[in-house]
């Protein structure tokens, strides 16, 4: 990679226009714009961009480039609309179609997500955004399958989040993505947030993850944490917890939003991110300690989890 190829790569840009919330605008200027501590190398440089000072809540903003400055980043990323019945500003529109023609990754946070669909970004492919609106931008833009039971979507170069929390574990993603694990563990200890919550998780779940010592999961997660090497079944783990299969199931679906199996896999192929990040262990060896069993098998649910193969993945984080 050239260097003006990697500058390019670390480069947000925020797209910044009138009636825009100030939280997401906020959340990915903090995220990207702070390099936690001890983290080597270079970091983002962000650049709000927008075509005229922008009304931002009750502040006036001052963008630092111009929205066809987009077509320069490698990250786009528009924050959320606080008018989702109204058509998206022209002038942003076709700014998001020339950063996505240019290369760009594009990204919008909670109902950003009407600005990508009014850019045509997402036609034929999975979106998200509040479950609040997700029926709107069904009605609008039937191209777009629209699921409103996850975090985030990753279709590669356009990402989508669900709303305010939602758009924190998308930006932690897209970190994961450049840097790896670690990193983004060191950025979401920095912002004292969940370092991790699966893009597939459910938006809403009726109790958080479990923190109270009598939680039938308190225990239950730490011991399959320390296990993941070892074959598990749904009735392994509701035997340790004491629990029904179907009871189990109901309780990981309140507490985490998912079932066991999928939380296992979850686990299993975060396991593996990290042993391919930082170790030199052979594919089989890793798919044998995160209880992936042979390296087809974990070849198949990395790929399809993360977007590439663990080889192609091992390369990114090593040069």
């Amino acid at each position: 990679m050239s260097s003006v190829a990697r500058a390019r790569a670390r480069t947000v840009a925020v797209a910044a226009t009138d009636g825009m919330l100030h939280f997401e605008l906020a959340l990915a200027s903090e995220v990207f714009g702070s390099k936690p501590d001890g983290v080597p190398g270079p970091w983002y440089e962000v650049e709000v961009c927008g075509a005229r000072p922008v009304r931002v809540g009750r502040f006036l903003l001052e963008p630092d480039r111009g929205l066809d400055w987009l077509t320069q980043a490698g990250t786009v990323i528009v924050p959320a609309l606080a008018d989702v019945d109204a058509d998206p500003p022209a002038d942003l529109v076709e700014a998001l179609r020339a950063a996505h023609a240019s290369g760009a990754r594009v990204v919008s946070l909670c109902t950003g997500v009407f600005a990508l669909a009014a850019a045509g970004l997402l036609d034929g492919l999975r979106a998200t955004t509040h479950w609040a609106h997700t029926d709107a931008l069904a009605a609008r833009f039937p191209r777009i399958e629209v699921d409103p039971d996850v975090l985030y979507v990753d279709n590669g170069r356009v990402l989508t989040s669900a709303g305010k929390a939602a758009a924190m574990d998308l930006c932690l993603h897209l970190i994961r993505l450049d840097h790896g694990s670690a990193v983004a563990n060191a950025v979401a200890r920095r912002l004292v947030v969940p370092p991790h919550r699966a893009g597939g998780q459910a938006q809403f779940v009726t109790t958080p993850v479990p923190e109270q010592d009598d939680h039938p999961l308190a225990a239950l997660l730490p011991w399959i944490m320390e296990r993941l090497d070892q074959p598990l079944t749904v009735e392994d783990l509701a035997r340790h917890a004491n629990l029904s299969s179907r009871h189990l199931g109901r309780q990981f679906r309140a507490a985490t939003g998912t079932t066991p199996l999928q939380w296992l896999l979850t686990q299993r192929i975060r396991r593996a991110q990290e042993l391919l990040e930082k170790t030199d262990e052979s594919v089989d060896s890793i798919a044998a300690a995160s209880g992936m069993g042979t390296a087809t098998t974990l070849r198949r649910h990395f790929h399809r989890t993360v977007g590439v193969p663990p080889d192609a993945y091992r390369r990114t984080f090593r040069s």
